[in-house]
């Protein structure tokens, strides 16, 4: 859980846990090591492709990928310092509020599955959408975490409706405030033709994601097994109900016998 955090009033900035920091210096430090191999040791970008999402790879198999995209982050020029930065910087201030939340299990539970759940949405999009249009809505290699930003942004946005952040560290903003500015940023960047290394498809499923999974305690989706499951306990409570009945129906039934039954001859 986060032990603290830099303010008493107003917006808030806590510290991550433990668990969480070492995940955001681990993104770090990944795109750390991309960089400095790429860019000065003349290292081939062919692991980091390896890494990367891409939609024919996929259907060949390569399912590990929809699991490191999220991970890896622009190693090359200012685009990717700017990719690393925003990403590990939107989590430092959203994620350990939802951790205090949550506790750190469920979001780091969370943070994978909205990761892998944005790209996988993306993915399966692009199979069905005309190439023309995908082409131009995905590059051919996607990564990076900011579909989980997207969704950690949403569901701060709609679990902590009462709480707000600093924006650009200085503009403090409320919830409704930060969802329209997610919301908005993402269209802006489609209608500018600014594509980023996620894909313009994957922060919407991301959002999605952030909506499903973290829109409230418990969220849509878990409410929605908890009511399959009652159904299910119900189903099954009515079943045994009527085998019980059944069983004691067939307990006290008269079987036909003796001087009753055709054929036999009374005894003398």
């Amino acid at each position: 859980m986060p032990r603290s955090s830099f303010s008493t009033g107003g917006p808030r900035i806590q510290q991550p846990s433990r668990a969480l920091g070492m995940l955001l210096i681990g993104l770090v430090a990944l795109w750390l090591a991309f960089a400095v191999s790429i860019n000065w040791a003349s290292a081939p970008d062919n692991l980091f492709l390896l890494l990367a999402g891409n939609n024919s790879r996929l259907l060949h198999g390569e399912v590990w990928r929809l699991l490191t995209a999220p991970l890896m982050h622009d190693p090359q020029g200012s685009q990717g310092v700017n990719h690393i930065l925003s990403t590990v910087v939107g989590l430092f201030f959203l994620a350990p509020a939802l951790e205090s939340e949550w506790g750190t299990r469920r979001l780091l539970r969370f943070l994978a599955v909205a990761s892998i759940f944005a790209y996988l949405v993306q993915w399966l999009l692009c199979m069905v959408l005309p190439s023309a249009l995908t082409q131009r809505l995905v590059p051919a290699y996607w990564f990076g975490a900011i579909p989980a930003l997207e969704a950690v942004a949403i569901a701060f946005a709609l679990s902590m409706r009462n709480r707000s952040v600093l924006l650009f560290f200085v503009l403090p903003i409320g919830s409704r405030g930060l969802l329209l500015a997610t919301i908005g940023m993402s269209v802006a960047l489609i209608a500018a033709g600014a594509i980023g290394p996620s894909g313009a498809i994957a922060p919407f499923a991301g959002m999605l994601a952030g909506w499903w999974f973290g829109g409230s305690t418990p969220s849509p989706a878990r409410r929605l097994w908890l009511k399959w499951r009652l159904q299910r306990l119900e189903s099954e409570a009515i079943s045994d109900r009527a085998r019980r009945r059944a069983l004691a129906k067939r307990r006290f039934e008269v079987l036909p016998g003796g001087r009753d039954q055709p054929g036999k001859q009374p005894l003398n």
